[in-house]
This record gives C-alpha cells, structure tokens and sequence, in this order.
C-alpha cells in the first residue's frame, strides 16, 4: 500500500493532522494499534486555542453539541487558603472556557468529519512495529494486524505516537529527559449537589488533590512522590480512603467506592523532548517529540498545535509531491519554543509540588503565595498561558479543488501569453523559473 502521509497513532494530533491534510486534499493514512479510542484517564481538556481552531474549521456549532462541561476558572484550597489560580472569561477567544470532554467523544468527532474527505484513511488495530528504509531514508512502516503483518509505504511518515514512541525509537532520536519529583493516581468519584462546580486543586497533608467536574462525577487525579505508588499499595486501601477524606472531609461519605486498586490507575509523569524531532522521511510532533506533565492539561492542546502548524507548512508540498525534508527543521524551530517554555514552567511547579512532600502534616499557607495571587491580573495572565499558551497557531485556509483549478488555468493563460511574447516580439524570459511555475507556488503558499 502507498500514500502521501502515514501517520502513526490516532490521538489528538495524528487525528488533528489527518483531518487538515485530507482537508487540503493530501492523501493521509492514519494507524492506531487499539480497536476504538476509549481508553480512560486520558487527556479531557480542550482549550480555547483548540476551540479557536474548531472554529476556523466550521466544526465549533457541532463540536459543543456534544455532552462537555465547561470550565471557566481553576482554583485551589491551600491548607484551607481558597485562591483562584486561572481565570479565562477575559481570553481574546470565540469560547473563554476550556471544555471537559472525554478524550474518545473528542476523537470520534474528527474520524466523523476526517471521512468525508476522499483522501483520510484511518485503519485501526494497526500496530507499527518498526520503519521502513530505501537508501537511508524512512519510506514507510511495517505493521501488526489482525490478518498479519502489512508494509505501508509513504513520502513523509508523521510519528504521533506518544511518549513511547516506536517511530523515534526506530529513527534513534535522542531524548533530553527532565527529572520530575511526582506521579498522578487517577480514579473517580461519585459528585454531589453542593460539591465544586469548577476545577480544584486540593494541597494539604504533603499530597495534592485534584478535582475534574465530569457531570456525576469527579475524575480525581492524587499527586504524589514519584515512585511511592508501591508503599501506598501496602498500607492497604482504607489507608489511600482516609487520604482522600482527609484533604478533601467533603468525600468522605463517598470514599467507601473505590474498593479495588484496579480503580486506581498510575500516570508515571515525565517531561522530556527530543533534540532532533526528524530524520529523512520521518517527523516527530505531539508527545513522541516533547511529552508534558499532565498540570494544566497542556499537553493535548500543544500536541494539537504542533499538528496545524505542520499542516501548514507541510499540505501543499506533500500535494504536490514536492521534498518536504528541508521544511521538517522549520517546522522543529517553530514549535519547540512554545514545548520549551510549557515545559520550564512545568519544572518549577513540580519543584514546588517536592516542597509540599517534604511536610505530611497541616501546610501552612506561604505568606509569597497569598501575595501572588492578589497581584491585580495575575488570574487573567495564567488564563491566558494555559488557555491559548505560547506561540498559538492557526489554521490556513485550504483552497477547494475549483479555486487550485482556477489558479493552474490562470498560469496555463499566462504560460501561453509569455509564449506568444517571445514568438512575436523575441523577448526572453530570464528567471529560472517560468512564469506558470512561479505563480502557481506563490499562490499555493
């Protein structure tokens, strides 16, 4: 099999980029190892600057039909200390909230709308097991299916694969890891009538507690040393009910539902980037090339990013079957600043979370955080950071098949005037380019 595109996993940004490659008419196939995307406790959050880009796309009106919680600020209690940490209701965007939706509703919609293009191929239960290679160059992949192994041949294989990428395994690519002090114990709870409507964060005890309205319930994230899960287990389950009920007393009538660690899953948090996201034939975006911490649920939202920013440079070329290799560095350049400045501050939010682990009794409020966060705007500023973040991108409008028609008649008109000019008058065209060549690659960007 061959295709313009082989893009490999079906998450937010594999998705993201089928859609706006198929979108400009580019042949794109996407793989994904698992039969269907629910998988739980992934990431829910979809931020302004995603919306922004639904809209661009004329998917917003449908996208917000779907069942979704909107959250329009953080906050926190702090040893008891109530601060609102983020604030979005003032964003320079069409939706000042950030939508909770599960991950799967969230990639359903674009495999929907990705099919009405002639050229989106998503094949699922395809498992890439290696890349494969012709002069030194990745050509494609080989994958595991249900009826056996398939070999998948492409201009520009696209690794979405996540933080255990096999595509910049495979390539060697080396990756800058980041030590992080914390992991995440994800896990719901039933939500009452009279529980917080809006994100929080709960900080006591040496542990933090976070808080995701999901309508019914909560999706519950506990924050904890890194590599402690273990010790936690031992103590036993009645133990790890007594640590919910005792940073958050308002559970405490619920904690009786988590009755098997199976509830329980572990997220090992890491922060790490590659120092090269691209060899020849192969690009890396999402978290395969730079995999975030879960805080602020940024994550998803640069991994979507990353996606329009390389269907902007990359549609029109691959259409064209034109070499893409000299745009992949470009590509790298512009979007690892905003993965570098996500990924500083999530540094030092985690140094902050270690400082919490050293003390398991009562915190005591820190007089430099209360002065923080009655600095006047200070709740906007980091709405704005982890609601549009830095660098954000925006989609290119892709010219239908009429209007790319329309613009080739117009330089074959202008061909055949240039021609009839130097056939009548003698006059010689000296760029190295002809006229046609030259306005056809301005028009199409």
């Amino acid at each position: 099999m061959e295709t313009k595109c082989c893009i490999v996993g079906g998450g937010p940004a594999g998705m993201m980029l089928g859609f706006l490659l198929a979108r400009a008419g580019v042949a794109v196939t996407v793989l994904e190892k698992h039969a269907d995307f629910f998988r739980d406790f992934r990431g829910d959050t979809v931020h302004p600057s995603t919306l922004e880009v639904l809209f661009e796309l004329g998917l917003l009106e449908d996208f917000l039909k779907l069942t979704h919680q909107q959250v329009t600020s953080v906050g926190g209690l702090v040893g008891g200390y109530r601060i609102e940490a983020a604030n979005f209701s003032h964003l320079p965007t069409r939706c000042k909230f950030v939508a909770l939706m599960p991950q799967w509703d969230f990639l359903n919609f674009l495999s929907s709308r990705a099919r009405k293009f002639a050229g989106f191929d998503l094949r699922m239960q395809h498992e890439v097991t290696g890349l494969l290679r012709e002069g030194g160059r990745v050509t494609g992949v080989e994958a595991r299916t249900p009826q056996g192994s398939v070999g998948i041949r492409a201009d520009l294989v696209v690794g979405c694969d996540g933080r255990h990428a096999v595509t910049r395994d495979a390539e060697g690519l080396q990756v800058q890891d980041f030590g992080v002090p914390i992991d995440v114990l994800w896990f719901r709870i039933s939500r009452r009538e009279g529980d917080p409507e809006q994100v929080l964060g709960n900080v006591n005890y040496g542990k933090a507690l976070i808080l995701i309205n999901r309508g019914d319930y909560f999706q519950a994230g506990l924050i904890v040393r890194k590599g402690s899960f273990d010790d936690i287990r031992k103590q036993g389950l009645e133990t790890f009910r007594q640590t919910i009920g005792r940073i958050a007393p308002y559970l405490n009538d619920r904690v009786h539902e988590l009755h098997d660690w199976e509830q329980i899953k572990l997220l090992s948090v890491q922060i790490n980037r590659l120092r090269r996201w691209y060899g020849p034939g192969l690009l890396c975006i999402g978290d395969a090339a730079h995999a975030m911490s879960p805080a602020g649920g940024v994550g998803i939202n640069l991994a979507i990013q990353d996606a329009v920013a390389a269907a902007n440079l990359l549609a029109v070329p691959l259409r064209e079957g034109r070499p893409v290799e000299a745009l992949l560095g470009r590509l790298q350049k512009r979007r690892e600043f905003p993965a570098r400045v996500t990924q500083q501050v999530q540094v030092a939010a985690h140094n902050g979370f270690a400082r919490v682990f050293r003390n398991d009794g009562p915190l005591k409020v820190p007089w430099q955080l209360k002065a923080v966060t009655h600095i006047p705007g200070i709740q906007r500023v980091i709405g704005r950071v982890v609601g549009i973040g830095v660098r954000p991108e925006h989609v290119v409008r892709a010219r239908s098949s009429w209007q790319r028609a329309a613009i080739h008649a117009e330089a074959a008109a202008i061909g055949v005037c240039v021609a009839l000019n130097r056939l009548l008058c003698g006059t010689h065209v000296t760029n190295r380019e002809s006229p046609r060549r030259e306005l056809v690659r301005s028009l199409n960007g």
